[in-house]
C-alpha cells in the first residue's frame, strides 16, 4: 500500500488541471500551488528604519578583520566605504601601533567596532525563498520573513535554486534587492528544469526561454541524459550557471561524474556521489518493498547508501576526487538539511522554533504524508545510527575534497525538515567544522568559495579594496565559536557576575554599503511570529 503521496506529485497533478498552456517556463510549481487555491503572499515591503545608507562616507573603526580568503585575523583595522565599495583598509603595525586612521568629516557615518570582528558577507549557495510545501498548511510564506532572517544571520548573497515561488516573482524581488529597495540579500536565481521534454532541442529552447526571462542559471532534478547534456551545453553558451540534485529516480543514468563531465557547475546535497563510486554494483541496494513515494523509505534507505560505495582512501575514492577537482567542480553539501535524520529530537526542539518559526511552517515540518520532507512516521534508533554512519563517510569525502583543492560551498536548503532560514545556515558552518575544516576554511567556503561558484568573486566574497561593501560585524570571535552567529546568540556563564548570559549575535549586516541592524531585523521576525500565533489562538 502506498502511504506516501509527495507534495511534488500532488503539484504535478494540479499542474495538469491548471493547463500547460497557462504556464510560462519556470512557473510550473507555483502555478500548480495556486491551482490548489492558495494565494500568493504579499511582496516584500520597502526597507524601513531597520537599515541606513548607503553613505558617501562610512567608516568602521578599530575592528578585527577576517578577510574570507584564508588569512588569519588582524586588527585593529579601520575600513572606509564610499557608496557600495570598500575604498580604504588601514591596518596596525607591529606591536599594535596604529597607522593613519581614515579621515572623517561631518557627513561620515562611523561605526565603532573596537573589540568586534568583521567578516565578509556570507553566501548561501542553496536557498528557496519560501516553499510550495507550505500550500498544504493553507498559506505561502511571506518573503519579508525569509529575507530578514537571512540578513540577520549575515547572509548578503543567496542562490535560489529552483525559483519554486515562480521565476518572474523571484526575479522581481531580485531586481528590487539589486536596487536596495527592500531588506534582502542579492539574489542569483536558478529556474527548475522540467523532467519531461520531447527532445534535446526542446531542452535548449527551454534554457533560452528562461534566460530571456532573466534566470541566472538552471537547477536539475533529473531527466534523460541527452536532455541534461543539451541543457548544460546551452546554458554555458548563454553564460548561465548549473546545479543538479541527482534524484534517485534518475541517478542510475546520470551520476555526479557523468554530469560533471557534461560541464555541470555544482552538485547539491550528496546524491549521485556514492553512486559514482560503486565498485561492486551499479544500482543502490533497495529492499524488496521499497517505494520512492514513501519518503520514510526514500530517506531511510538514503541513510544506508554511503556504506555501499568505495572505501575512504581507496583508489576509486581518490580517482573520483581527482577528476572532480580537475573539472573545477563544486560540492554544495547542505549537511544541515539532513541533520534531523541522525538526531531528530535536536532538530525538532531547537530553541529558536518558539520565537522565530511561523506556525504554518512548524505545521509542515511535523510528520505529514502529503508534505515533502515531513517523513518521520516511525523514525527509529537504527535509522539514526545508520545516518550517523552515513554522515561520517560523507563528511570524510567533503573534507578530503577540500584538502585536494576542490571547492566546497555553504548552502542551507532551509524551509524543510525542521531547518529554519538563517539558523540552518549557521548550523552548516558548525557541521563543516565537524567534518574537519579549520574555522578559517569554513569561512572561506561561506564567502569567497560561494562567490567563485556564482562567478561574482571579483565583486564580493572577501574584504578587499574595490570590492562590494558586503560585511558582517559581530561582537564575538566566530572562529572561536560559530554559535555566536546564531540569532539567539550563545549561552555562557559570566564569571564576574556568576550569572548565565546570552552572548554574541550579529550586530550589523552590511550589503552594498547599506547597514542593517541585525537585532532590529530579528525583532521584526519575532513580531511576525507572535502575530501569526495570535491569529491561530
Amino acid at each position: 500500500m502506498i502511504i506516501r503521496l509527495t507534495l511534488l506529485l500532488g503539484l504535478a497533478t494540479a499542474a495538469l488541471s491548471w493547463g500547460a498552456e497557462e504556464m510560462e517556463p519556470g512557473e510550473e510549481a507555483i502555478s500548480a500551488a495556486l491551482a490548489l487555491g492558495v494565494e500568493m503572499p504579499p511582496a516584500a515591503p520597502p526597507r524601513g528604519d531597520e537599515s541606513e545608507g548607503p553613505f558617501s562616507s562610512l567608516v568602521i573603526r578599530g575592528a578585527t578583520v577576517i578577510d574570507g580568503a584564508g588569512a588569519p585575523p588582524r586588527g585593529p583595522v579601520t575600513i572606509e566605504i564610499s557608496g557600495d565599495r570598500i575604498v580604504g583598509l588601514h591596518g596596525a603595525g607591529t606591536g599594535g601601533f596604529r597607522t593613519d586612521d581614515a579621515a572623517t568629516g561631518v557627513d561620515t557615518r562611523i561605526i565603532d567596532a573596537a573589540g568586534k570582528y568583521v567578516v565578509p558577507g556570507f553566501v548561501d549557495a542553496h536557498v528557496h525563498m519560501g516553499s510550495t510545501n507550505h500550500a498544504y498548511s493553507g498559506k505561502l510564506t511571506a518573503p519579508e520573513y525569509v529575507l530578514k532572517l537571512w540578513l540577520a544571520h549575515g547572509i548578503t548573497t543567496v542562490r535560489d535554486v529552483g525559483a519554486v515561488m515562480g521565476l518572474r516573482w523571484t526575479l522581481e524581488h531580485k531586481a528590487r534587492s539589486d536596487r536596495n529597495e527592500i531588506a534582502a540579500p542579492r539574489m542569483m536565481v536558478h529556474a527548475l528544469f522540467p523532467e519531461q521534454l520531447e527532445s534535446p532541442e526542446a531542452a535548449r529552447e527551454w534554457i533560452r526561454s528562461v534566460r530571456r526571462t532573466g534566470a541566472d542559471g538552471v537547477k536539475f532534478l533529473g531527466a534523460a541524459p541527452e536532455l541534461i547534456a543539451a541543457a548544460i551545453d546551452e546554458a554555458k553558451k548563454l553564460g548561465m550557471k548549473t546545479a543538479y540534485h541527482h534524484a534517485q529516480l534518475s541517478v542510475a543514468r546520470t551520476n555526479v561524474l557523468d554530469s560533471a563531465r557534461m560541464g555541470l557547475d555544482s552538485m547539491e546535497h550528496w546524491y549521485g556521489l556514492p553512486e559514482a563510486m560503486f565498485d561492486d554494483r551499479r544500482v543502490q541496494h533497495y529492499p524488496d518493498d521499497y517505494n520512492y513515494y514513501d519518503e520514510q523509505h526514500r530517506f531511510g534507505e538514503a541513510g544506508r547508501l554511503w556504506l555501499q560505495a568505495a572505501e575512504p582512501g581507496s583508489e576509486t575514492w581518490k580517482a573520483t576526487i581527482a577528476e572532480l577537482v580537475s573539472l573545477d567542480f563544486t560540492i554544495d553539501p547542505t549537511l544541515t538539511i539532513y541533520e534531523a535524520n541522525r538526531d531528530l529530537m535536536r532538530a525538532r526542539l531547537a530553541e529558536w522554533h518558539d520565537e522565530y518559526t511561523l506556525p504554518h511552517i512548524m505545521a509542515i515540518f511535523d510528520p505529514n504524508p502529503l508534505v515533502h520532507g515531513s517523513y518521520f512516521f516511525d523514525w527509529t534508533t537504527a535509522d539514526e545510527i545508520a545516518w550517523k554512519r552515513n554522515f561520517r563517510r560523507w563528511m570524510r569525502f567533503v573534507n578530503d575534497y577540500k584538502n585536494a583543492g576542490g571547492r566546497v560551498t555553504v548552502g542551507s536548503d532551509a524551509g524543510f525538515i525542521y531547518k529554519l532560514y538563517g539558523f540552518g545556515y549557521i548550523r552548516e558552518l558548525e557541521l563543516l567544522q565537524e567534518a574537519g575544516f579549520h574555522p578559517l576554511e569554513v569561512l572561506q567556503s561561506a564567502t569567497i568559495k560561494g562567490a567563485e561558484l556564482l562567478g561574482i568573486d571579483g565583486e564580493t566574497g572577501s574584504i578587499q579594496l574595490g570590492k562590494k561593501a558586503d560585511l558582517v560585524i559581530v561582537d564575538d570571535n566566530p572562529l572561536a565559536n560559530f554559535k555566536v552567529l546564531y540569532g539567539t546568540g550563545h549561552q555562557r556563564l559570566n564569571r564576574e557576575t556568576g550569572q548565565m548570559e546570552r552572548a554574541g549575535g550579529i550586530r550589523y549586516t552590511i550589503k552594498d554599503g547599506v547597514v542593517y541592524d541585525a537585532k532590529r531585523l530579528l525583532a521584526d521576525v519575532r513580531e511576525m511570529v507572535a502575530a501569526a500565533k495570535a491569529e491561530t489562538e
